[in-house]
């Protein structure tokens, strides 16, 4: 029923009562023996309580306890009982498996007429403390520890004294300190968005709505432009007013964690908010602003993230800077005007080509280091290229930067010379692998493909060399750059009697490209309601989360030839979504 790290402790107490030749083995040696323990430590010092305090009365209690000169193993008291029974009892109600340090603590608090109780409550700990802080991970906010957000304190502390400390204090719970990170060199730099860093530090020295929000797309930098800013003040390149400013960055998984019961939630909110009070000139920033409205709510009528932050945004009394998506600041965030209009835009676009590649030669130090290894100065440039080319659905400079950071860890794990290089073809190796896109699209080996292409299509489908001719023009304007970048390279009708070749000829130039195949029987699309298997059901319609099938083909195989078979069989309205 016990823990082996609660029978360990009971083992202490006992071995304690034998060492100082006691009669008796009671609920002081059990408690002494808890203060010697990891978790006994961590829950005293989060409930507020000092653990040399309490070991120095525990100290005196045994100096004026008798020793015996019988050599017997001591006896447990009354008391000893009682609370051993106490925390299996409560390990019953709650559900666990056995008891821990946890509940033999609650045990000894509750055992009122024992020394170590009173040793307790005389640290101001109460039962209820105990209990919010083992069964929800609340730690109890003291006057004292409010202190201790700041600088108040200095030296003469030992180690024991400052790790107490930073435990209860909100800000080193849910929080991380971007300044802190910048100084110990955490952060990646910052290379261009001098506009935006501008633009923020004007409203962040306003009086009132002081707080800029950075909307764009994601994988653009909304992040970094907040650890940038950090950078900025650690290097003292900021207005007067904004020296010595800290960022703190908020953790809402952190807030969430373990809260509930009502008001867990509010009072971890209203301790961050106390302690940034406390610190003048501190900003918050919140990522993924937008997950702050409802965060936190009940269906009881519990007030949410957003709803806490607005007295304090309104009155200037903290500065915050959010970051979101286009789309989250559309559907969610500024439906809430009362806390959107408290935030001053700040439109972060995605870098053109060129700002890309500065971006990558400002991080190449960093990534060099730490795959041990060098980026030749082509290598980025053709990350930027073909990662802006071949990867559609993510935003520069996040895709090239994954580009060069994958090609570093393939390039470090091959096998061979001690000094490696990373090179235009492992840059053209790992995009081809990230777009699933064939490598030879890449480089020269795809003009010698184009080049044969219509010999090769002739060598295997006889008689159709004019329309052979034709389509093979059409690729070949295409890879020209002679085409929509957002349209197909070519959509062609083939026309013809049974057995002529048109299938073939579509299959055969998916094989000589090297690209998949994807082929649909149009004779199962005869009804007009299976047009949503092609595309996807609308909205508010059963399966609408699920995608069509083809979408769903050429998302996964953006690069293939798609044959619709015998689509003269398929319903009308097939032609209209094509």
């Amino acid at each position: 029923m016990f823990t082996k790290d609660l029978e360990m402790c009971l083992m202490a107490a006992q071995s304690e009562a034998i060492d100082r030749r006691h009669e008796y083995l009671c609920v002081e040696h059990i408690l002494y023996a808890l203060l010697h323990n990891d978790a006994g430590l961590n829950i005293i010092r989060s409930c507020g309580g000092d653990t040399n305090l309490i070991k120095q009365d525990l100290e005196d209690f045994f100096s004026q306890q008798e020793e015996v000169n019988e050599n017997k193993l001591p006896r447990q008291t009354k008391a000893v009982q009682r609370v051993l029974h106490l925390a299996i009892m409560h390990v019953n109600s709650s559900g666990k498996a056995s008891a821990d340090v946890g509940d033999v603590l609650v045990a000894i608090h509750r055992e009122s007429r024992s020394y170590a109780s009173y040793f307790l409550q005389k640290q101001d700990i109460t039962r209820l403390d105990l209990l919010n802080y083992i069964s929800h991970g609340i730690a109890k906010v003291t006057a004292e520890e409010e202190k201790s957000d700041g600088h108040d304190y200095e030296g003469g502390e030992d180690e024991e004294g400052q790790q107490q400390r930073q435990e209860h204090n909100p800000l080193e719970l849910y929080t991380q300190n971007l300044t802190r990170q910048a100084e110990e060199k955490r952060i990646d730099p910052l290379i261009g968005r001098e506009n935006e860093i501008n633009r923020t530090l004007q409203i962040l020295c306003r009086r009132r709505k002081n707080n800029p929000i950075y909307v764009g797309d994601p994988g653009v930098g909304k992040t970094a432009v907040a650890e940038g800013l950090a950078l900025k003040i650690f290097s003292g390149d900021v207005p007067v007013m904004l020296e010595g400013a800290e960022v703190f960055a908020l953790d809402i998984g952190s807030l969430l964690a373990g809260t509930k019961f009502r008001g867990d939630f509010e009072q971890r909110i209203k301790a961050v908010l106390k302690a940034l009070e406390k610190r003048p000139g501190s900003i918050l920033f919140i990522d993924e602003i937008h997950t702050i409205i409802g965060a936190g709510a009940t269906s009881g009528g519990s007030m949410d993230v957003s709803n806490l932050l607005k007295p304090a945004l309104a009155k200037g009394e903290i500065r915050c800077i959010g970051s979101t998506t286009f789309d989250e600041y559309k559907k969610i965030f500024e439906k809430d005007r009362a806390l959107s209009r408290r935030f001053q835009k700040i439109d972060i676009l995605e870098p053109t080509l060129a700002e890309t590649i500065k971006i990558l030669k400002g991080l190449k130090s960093r990534y060099e280091n730490h795959h041990q290894l060098r980026y030749t100065s082509g290598s980025l440039k053709i990350a930027a290229e073909l990662s802006e080319k071949y990867i559609n659905e993510r935003y520069l400079p996040d895709k090239a930067i994954d580009v060069i950071d994958e090609a570093g860890s393939m390039v470090r794990l091959r096998s061979g010379t001690k000094r490696k290089t990373v090179g235009v073809p492992d840059i053209e190796k790992v995009v081809a692998s990230m777009a699933r896109v064939p490598i030879e699209r890449m480089n020269s080996t795809d003009k010698d493909k184009l080049r044969d292409l219509e010999k090769e299509l002739k060598m295997q489908v006889f008689g159709q060399d004019e329309a052979i001719g034709i389509l093979v023009q059409s690729i070949k304007r295409s890879r020209a750059g002679l085409h929509h970048p957002e349209h197909p390279i070519g959509s062609f009708l083939f026309t013809g009697p049974t057995g002529v070749g048109k299938t073939e000829l579509a299959k055969q130039l998916a094989f000589i490209m090297g690209i998949s195949f994807e082929r649909f029987d149009m004779s199962e699309y005869m009804e007009k309601h299976t047009v949503s298997r092609l595309i996807g059901a609308p909205p508010g319609y059963v399966g609408f989360d699920q995608g069509g099938l083809l979408t769903d083909a050429v998302r996964k195989n953006p690069h293939c030839v798609i044959l619709l078979d015998e689509i003269e069989k398929a319903h009308p309205d097939i032609f209209n979504i094509l």
